[in-house]
């Protein structure tokens, strides 16, 4: 460890220390004394690979009931403060290098692109033509409350000031004292609304400062290598939301739901901006101006302030008439700001007049943060989507059909279903009957429509179908739309998620471009939403991403073939087995020319904190988003070579055979996921507003992707990362096919991607921790499944490390590794306690064991870095 950073590891012994001081002030010496030895214990054990946990287990094993809470405790926090000095550092080492590095990507980047031939006012066209929609979702994988991680942000802002060698001891002790005195566990599930509202923090916290930023620094950037300037009105990165849209198997998201979060949305909007005003009232005193201005305030003394005045004005106007209208109260919505003109005009015409005027150094400052947090957050700062599973659409016309005596549409075949679709389009007669009276079900998708037709375009995004599979499923969305009065053609966008939808997602694109209605609704423009979490549930992680890859392949020919433009939604997850891992990485890592200057991707659940919490760390991201789209659009990587394609096929297939012979197949597999993991346990834990199951009566069939792999994480197995890909590089390695593997890793960014994310996952793993559980909770008929499984996983670590000709897994980035190896001492406790708990509470529930268990997957999450 000693090549960790000398100030990261001081601020962690820092706080370690705070909260071994708090520790000891509540529940004396012994008790920490006792921490400390099971820390000890721990790190012994890793140390030595041949050490044995029997001590560390024996000693957790001889807590009584009312001790393991606050020792899981311990472990926790200490995890999350190590995380908070990490994120810390990182946002010191940019500070460091004034933000080198990520001007150093965008120069490379430029350099590279203007290397090919591609003049200044090309690629500033480019630019400004990218759209990088980045959507943040309320998924379940968020672990701690919301008031924990304003503390841990007031932590982190306190070790800046301590870097400045201000006195902050006090100040860090008080803070560690608030977060262990409060409970890490909410005690009630947050609702949609509640989700919504933390989105909107992260936004006003970090992203309303970072967006700027980032702005000014590919303005510089551009000035510097390039001479030209990025214009006010551009920004390649904009923001959409699932919170509260999300319907798609949760109960809690209504169209009054959906209603309240479109109006919280443009409030927050307005009152961000008539803050922001406020402040330019403050700074442009000045009295010089040009005609414009002079002629616009009446030769007012100080026209700057007369004119942002009235500007305030019409934005509280805007804000309090929400707020009363969100109250019930009285308001008029045609009073609100709902033209982005209104805002944007008097703010580009202070700027006219401050550059004419000799003031071009202060037209520069605030006023053009403020013009460019326009450019990308609009009237909303999010653009709310709504998504909906087509089983839900296919009621309302199973509803429908019957009352007009029609027969059932959900038995009709898909021909007999477009036709009938088709025809209401077309139709000038409403479809609704005036006088129906619909179940609860089928009225509540309809008055969601409504919703969107009473909102303004503006406001929302697109509508995702989830489980979709034929062109009827698109239709059906549109034909409802259609009938609410909804004016703007809506982005309808099909979700294609199994494996089967992923195989047949260009058929289905074929038979809706045929129809000249819908080539006519879609006006060259199509979107299509890959999904990564039940693809890889589906058929396993190779299989899945290679089916990922070969769909985003046709899509792209499809839409080239007949003239539309394709933008790909990915909806990834933050763990492997979810699609996840660096971002820049996998962007450069799809078929070329499937980006094309636009992307969609899904930022979901703890990664939009890690992510976007931290200005100087959202900059980071928001550089490497916009560099890897500009370099994926203008230079894209090359197309797998026959052989290539031919192997990764065949591989494809041995994981999915050998992924499903097990999760599917054999009898022996859901008893042991059962015993092995906390998924039922997991339930309890109240993470989000969405179920952990699509049906609450529903086996491991039914259960989401995120509880699935969360369950996995939990005892370090991590399961669906990897099982079926070890096979399957097994397979090539034993037909001789290892140099053409190492070919492939080398000139081939998508297979590298999918390895390098394979490595970071199993150096993640633990088969001694697995095994530990299997030996406290799972029956012995059942252990030759876990010692083949286990057998399986170390398999696929001796095929990693050949491939990328490593003795250790990641040899090559010490950094991740070297967070694995410090962390382990401090989860290793939580493993074992956590299984000892599972153990007890299945065998006799206590209510002090549930609420340690739960402290233990929080911690363990905080420890991996990852839930779901």
């Amino acid at each position: 460890m000693s090549d960790l950073h000398e100030a990261l590891r001081d601020d962690v012994r820092v706080l370690g220390e705070s909260l071994g001081r708090t520790m000891e002030a509540h529940l004396g010496s012994p008790f920490l004394q006792r921490v400390e030895h099971i820390r000890q214990l721990a790190k012994s054990a890793r140390l030595d690979e041949n050490a044995s946990q029997d001590a560390l287990r024996q000693a957790l094993d001889d807590l009584n009931e009312d001790e393991v809470l606050p020792i899981a405790r311990a472990f926790t926090q200490f995890l999350n403060l190590a995380n908070i000095a990490e994120e810390h550092h990182r946002v010191r080492r940019h500070l460091e290098s004034a933000g080198d590095e990520d001007a150093g990507v965008l120069d490379g980047l430029l350099h590279e692109l203007t290397a090919t031939g591609l003049d200044a006012e090309t690629l500033l066209q480019r630019l400004g033509e990218l759209s990088i929609d980045l959507v943040l979702t309320a998924h379940p994988t968020e672990v701690n409350r919301r008031t924990l991680i304003q503390k841990y942000d007031a932590i982190a802002d306190t070790l800046k000031q301590r870097d400045r060698g201000e006195p902050v001891q006090t100040r860090l002790d008080r803070l560690v004292s608030q977060i262990w005195h409060t409970n890490e566990i909410r005690q009630n599930r947050p609702t949609p609304v509640e989700e919504a509202k933390w989105g909107f923090a992260v936004i006003e916290n970090s992203l309303w400062t970072a967006i700027p930023e980032f702005l000014r620094l590919l303005d510089r950037r551009l000035q510097a290598q390039l001479g030209v300037n990025l214009p006010l009105e551009c920004s390649p990165v904009h923001f959409s939301s699932w919170m509260g849209g999300d319907r798609d198997g949760n109960p809690n998201v209504t169209a009054a739901v959906t209603s309240e979060v479109l109006l919280l949305a443009r409030w927050m909007a307005a009152d961000l901006y008539a803050r922001d005003v406020d402040q330019l009232r403050a700074e442009l005193s000045m009295h010089a101006a040009n005609a414009e201005l002079r002629h616009l305030t009446d030769s007012h003394p100080e026209p700057y302030r007369e004119l942002l005045g009235r500007l305030r004005q019409r934005l509280v106007e805007t804000r309090d008439g929400i707020e009363a209208y969100l109250k019930g109260q009285p308001s008029n919505p045609e009073r609100w700001i709902s033209d982005l003109d209104e805002l944007r005009q008097p703010l580009q015409c202070c700027h006219r007049s401050l550059q004419e005027s000799g003031m071009a150094c202060i037209a520069a400052g605030g006023l053009e943060d403020l013009l460019r947090r326009i450019a990308c957050f609009g009237l909303t700062l999010v653009r709310v989507d709504i998504r909906q599973n087509a089983d839900r659409h296919a009621e309302v016309f199973d509803a429908l059909t019957e009352f007009y005596q029609l027969g059932r549409y959900s038995e009709w075949d898909e021909a007999r279903k477009q036709a009938f679709l088709l025809q209401e389009l077309a139709s000038r007669r409403p479809l609704l009957p005036h006088h129906w009276q619909p179940g609860e079900a089928v009225l509540e998708v309809i008055n969601t429509c409504r919703v969107i037709a009473a909102n303004p375009a503006y406001s929302l995004g697109s509508y995702v179908i989830s489980m979709a599979g034929q062109p009827s499923d698109v239709l059906a969305v549109n034909l409802l739309l259609q009938e609410v009065g909804v004016e703007h053609n809506m982005r309808v966008v099909p979700l294609f998620e199994t494996l089967d939808d992923l195989d047949h997602a260009p058929d289905c694109m074929r038979d809706l471009f045929a129809i000249d209605w819908y080539r006519d609704y879609i006006d060259g423009h199509q979107e299509v939403m890959i999904g990564y979490s039940d693809s890889s549930k589906d058929a396993g992680q190779v299989a899945a991403a290679w089916g990922q890859y070969r769909a985003q392949e046709a899509l792209t020919e499809l839409c080239r073939q007949a003239g539309i433009r394709l933008t790909l939604f990915h909806g990834r997850g933050g763990t492997v087995g979810r699609g996840g891992g660096p971002s820049h990485t996998a962007i450069l890592a799809q078929p070329p020319g499937s980006v094309g200057g636009s992307l969609r991707v899904t930022e979901q659940g703890e990664m939009i904190r890690f992510k976007f919490g931290i200005p100087e760390i959202a900059v980071r991201h928001l550089t490497l988003y916009t560099a890897a789209v500009l370099k994926a659009t203008l230079s894209p990587g090359p197309a797998p070579e026959a052989a290539w394609r031919e192997l990764m096929g065949r591989m494809a297939q041995c994981g999915m055979s050998i992924y499903r012979s097990l999760v599917r197949e054999d009898p022996q597999f859901v008893p042991y996921f059962r015993a092995l993991t906390p998924e039922q346990e997991l339930a309890k834990l109240p993470l989000g507003s969405r179920p952990a199951k699509r049906r609450a009566d529903g086996g491991v069939e039914s259960l989401r992707a995120i509880p699935w792999i969360f369950a996995w994480t939990q005892t370090r197995l991590m399961l669906p990362a990897w099982l079926g890909s070890g096979a399957a590089l097994k397979m090539a390695i034993d037909e001789g096919q290892l140099p053409l593997l190492h070919e492939m890793y080398r000139d081939w960014p998508f297979f590298q991607s999918w390895i390098d994310m394979l490595e970071m996952v199993l150096a993640k793993s633990d088969v001694n921790i697995c095994a530990y559980y299997e030996q406290r909770l799972v029956s012995a008929e059942l252990h030759a499944l876990g010692s083949s499984l286990r057998a399986r996983l170390q398999q696929a670590v001796e095929q990693v490390k050949a491939i990328k000709q490593e003795a250790r897994l990641l040899e090559g980035n010490s950094v991740i590794r070297q967070s694995i190896d410090v962390r382990n001492p401090y989860i290793d406790p939580l493993h074992v306690l956590q299984a000892e708990l599972l153990f007890r509470d299945r065998n006799q529930p206590d209510q002090r064991l549930e609420q340690a268990l739960m402290v233990t997957m929080a911690g363990i999450s905080a420890g991996m870095r990852n839930t779901g």
